[in-house]
């Protein structure tokens, strides 16, 4: 049995061919901020669950490259989208695009992304792919609405965290074993259960992000140790560690945090707080238990060396570290 690595050292030149041919029929205009955003790296994860859901249920041949590498596309879309609206100064260890060529372009650089994905959907010729890529972007950019809303609340629960990640993370993440499963054909039972574990799986993915973004330097995003309290993001270990403060210093902080206002002193203490709580650990519990609701969904796909490493996937995101 190959390993995941071992099968995503094999995949990751077919993706990154692909996306590079999409890039160089782009628009002179549109081309550098895209060449931008997607040859500085990236796990490639969307289109990988793609392809290994489709040939789990039975895909074979090329002809799933183009799907998957939309997935990237409108990945990248709603990143260069979020740094503009996050301010953000870096992505993937690389100045963010809105500051390398501006925000006017970047924006209008992501709209262009996003259509060229739907473009590329639409040429399979089946609605229900169509279908499901639409309403994946809907979701994404639904997502990105109530987490600006929301944040202008006094608070923000777990739950309302949760519906924002779902909408933000976890759809286009389904959508990419969702699309998968309709290219192969498989049957309802199979593609219902290809939602339940790419929604799941897209939860977790995004929770253990937030641990990590509180228990390791540098990453692969590029973003410092504590990037997203300095943003002024609420996540769920920042959540958990406001819930351990009584009402007035809690307003306080949320008013300092949501105004980008703290002194490195105050970001430095609130990152050892939530350090001494194990409240990363704490959020990686929450991540397991949709772990084990994905495990569950993939048991109803046939034995198959692509389930497997699917299995593994699972296994990547419960012990990821960076």
């Amino acid at each position: 049995m190959h390993s995941l690595r071992e099968y995503f050292q094999g995949v990751l030149p077919r993706i990154d061919a692909c996306l590079n041919e999409e890039i160089e029929a782009l628009n002179p205009v549109v081309r550098p901020v895209a060449a931008h955003i997607l040859q500085a790296g990236g796990k490639r994860f969307r289109p990988l669950l793609c392809i290994l859901t489709a040939e789990g249920l039975g895909y074979r041949g090329e002809g799933i490259l183009p799907l998957a590498s939309s997935l990237e596309l409108i990945h990248s879309a709603t990143l260069l989208h979020d740094d503009v609206l996050d301010k953000a100064e870096q992505r993937r260890g690389r100045t963010a695009a809105h500051l390398a060529y501006g925000v006017t372009e970047t924006i209008l650089a992501g709209d262009a992304l996003l259509a060229l994905a739907n473009r590329i959907v639409t040429d399979y010729g089946r609605v229900e792919l169509v279908s499901c890529v639409s309403e994946a972007i809907y979701q994404t950019a639904t997502g990105e609405i109530m987490e600006i809303q929301r944040m202008r609340q006094p608070s923000l629960t777990l739950q309302e965290y949760l519906e924002i990640i779902v909408g933000k993370t976890g759809y286009l993440i389904q959508t990419a074993c969702q699309s998968g499963a309709i290219l192969a054909g498989c049957s309802p039972k199979q593609l219902e259960a290809a939602r339940t574990f790419g929604l799941n799986l897209g939860i977790a993915f995004q929770l253990v992000d937030d641990a990590l973004d509180y228990a390791s330097g540098d990453n692969a995003t590029g973003k410092p140790l504590g990037g997203d309290l300095r943003e002024g993001k609420l996540t769920m270990p920042l959540i958990f560690f406001l819930q351990t403060l009584r009402d007035g210093r809690k307003r306080d902080l949320l008013a300092k945090i949501k105004d980008r206002q703290l002194t490195d002193d105050e970001q430095g203490w609130i990152l050892q707080r939530i350090h001494d709580l194990e409240l990363c650990q704490k959020t990686r519990n929450h991540a397991q238990s949709y772990l084990e609701r994905s495990a569950a969904a993939l048991a109803s796909f046939p034995e198959s060396a692509e389930r497997d490493l699917l299995n593994q996937v699972l296994d990547y995101i419960k012990d990821r570290e960076h």
